[in-house]
């Protein structure tokens, strides 16, 4: 079963100074952080804030030869995750047919923005991801316990909305 998310917001972890985007399901309250490069984590952030730059970044390159190829993005899907790494699909269109194309989900959800494409993710990555979440060794110290404690209380809106 695919569920339809939207972006929750953007975040850098303290732990290992690298960018999160926060995805969240228009059914219920699950959210999905999915680690990601600052360069995409920009990317993203650009597109949110309809930030137009003097020269195409990649993503707006990429958009541009899409669409002089006739070519357009019809949705993203967030679809596996294995190892913790998270993997996507980007579902194109066009007058000749439909195509899939595998993609990290940090340059698909950046594409998605670009075309105003819906993003999903399959319960079957939800279900993984809250599973690997939940199973990392635990640091048993006091200081462990404490940060265990915080991180299992955070929300989408501690995160503050857009900011890299």
């Amino acid at each position: 079963m695919l569920h339809k998310v939207t972006i929750s917001g953007l975040a850098m972890d303290p732990a290992s100074n690298t960018p999160i985007v926060l995805l969240k399901t228009e059914e219920g309250e699950k959210t999905l952080p999915i680690w990601i490069g600052l360069l995409e984590a920009t990317s993203i952030a650009a597109a949110l804030q309809e930030i137009q730059f003097d020269r195409p970044m990649t993503h707006d390159l990429f958009k541009n030869l899409t669409q002089i190829m006739d070519l357009h993005i019809n949705r993203i899907d967030i679809c596996d995750l294995k190892e913790n790494t998270f993997f996507a699909e980007i579902h194109f269109v066009s007058k000749n047919g439909s195509f899939t194309m595998d993609a990290r989900p940090s340059d698909a959800i950046a594409l998605a923005l670009r075309f105003k494409a819906p993003i999903f993710v399959d319960e079957q990555v939800i279900q993984k991801s809250t599973i690997n979440q939940s199973s990392e060794i635990l640091d048993e110290s006091e200081e462990g316990k404490k940060w265990a404690d915080y991180l299992e209380n955070l929300s989408p809106d501690d995160f503050g909305k857009y900011k890299v």
